[in-house]
């Protein structure tokens, strides 16, 4: 409950302290009638801070409506994070994230921008390094995504193979109510998009908070130590296994070293051993060097006369991937491969 004696002060992250009404439940503004993913997110954010946890959602269009409201998003013709308001739809307007972002900025990415730190550091309790690092991440896998839909911002330049209808944008917009649906209640399907959006927003904090970052000193001591496992520098080594694509990446261009890697070797849940070829940064089903022609989609007895390793188990068809029994028949499959041409 609200009260004078729980005064909130919350602070906009590269703002000045904004003082949230001590009399009433705050209140979130945006639009009414068909709902898009970028405003149900951003509604959904900032109901996870919590000085917003108890807000009102307040849809409505009517300009007297919306100056009665603490924040709004997506709605008013307004970008003034000093007033909290944070509209993307009027002209001239091109925010973008920075930090290496440029796509332009949807409510949900300016929510995000202005939020998104301090939502992650109450989530995480991380510190001012890692949470700087989660909030990219977050941007790159999830957020910009959603921006870019809004937008209009094609994902490719060139033609697209195929279709995707299953993405978190999509799924909100078959959340409206049907065209020849009858009695529906868009404020409740409003509320269940919000649930949705804020399931997978946590999803993907939690995912790069607690899972991803912490691999990252595993794949860095494993790169510092490449040159003791092959001569070439050319195969990282990891200790056990864990997400470790992007933080090579990360680290290749941190450290002036990028394609110089080719191939990964870890031991897989069972006791096997894997090498699995390093693929281009800007194309995952594209290997640096894949592993040689001949082995492709061979497997255990045939595949160990053809390579002339023994305890070899399977070589994927496109040659981005092996199995080994041993550690040994794994080094001895990197060895052939780096010569191979």
């Amino acid at each position: 409950m609200w009260t004078r004696s729980k005064q909130l002060v919350f602070r906009i992250f590269h703002q000045k302290p904004r003082l949230i009404s001590i009399f009433k439940m705050p209140r979130i503004g945006t639009h009414d009638g068909s709902f898009h993913c970028d405003e149900v997110l951003a509604c959904s954010m900032l109901r996870l801070l919590p000085v917003f946890e108890q807000a009102e959602i307040v849809r409505s269009r009517d300009p007297a409506v919306l100056d009665q409201m603490d924040i709004v998003v997506d709605v008013g013709a307004v970008f003034d994070p000093a007033r909290q308001r944070f509209d993307h739809h009027q002209r001239g307007f091109t925010e973008v994230l920075g930090e290496g972002f440029n796509t332009k900025l949807s409510s949900a990415g300016l929510i995000y921008k202005y939020f998104g730190r301090t939502l992650i550091q109450h989530l995480l309790g991380c510190s001012e390094e890692h949470t700087n690092i989660v909030y990219k991440k977050v941007y790159r896998n999830f957020i910009e995504s959603i921006d870019g839909i809004d937008n209009g911002v094609s994902i490719t330049e060139g033609k697209t193979n195929y279709k995707i209808t299953t993405d978190l944008s999509a799924r909100v917009g078959r959340m409206n109510p049907a065209w020849n649906e009858s009695n529906a209640d868009p404020d409740s399907a409003f509320r269940r998009a919000m649930e949705v959006t804020k399931a997978e927003l946590l999803d993907q904090i939690n995912s790069v908070g607690r899972i991803w970052l912490p691999a990252r000193s595993i794949v860095e001591e494993s790169l510092a130590a490449r040159f003791s496992v092959h001569a070439s520098g050319q195969v990282m080594e990891l200790k056990q296994f864990c997400p470790w694509k992007d933080h090579l990446y990360e680290l290749e261009s941190e450290q002036g070293i990028e394609n110089q890697l080719k191939y990964v070797l870890f031991q897989d849940d069972k006791g096997s051993w894997r090498v699995q070829c390093v693929s281009d940064k800007n194309d995952g089903f594209v290997s640096r060097k894949p592993l040689p022609e001949p082995w492709r989609g061979l497997r255990d007895d045939v595949l160990a006369e053809k390579s002339g390793i023994p305890g070899t188990i399977f070589v994927h068809a496109s040659g981005f991937i092996a199995g080994c029994k041993t550690r040994e028949g794994a080094h001895r499959m990197v060895d052939m491969a780096l010569s191979w041409t």
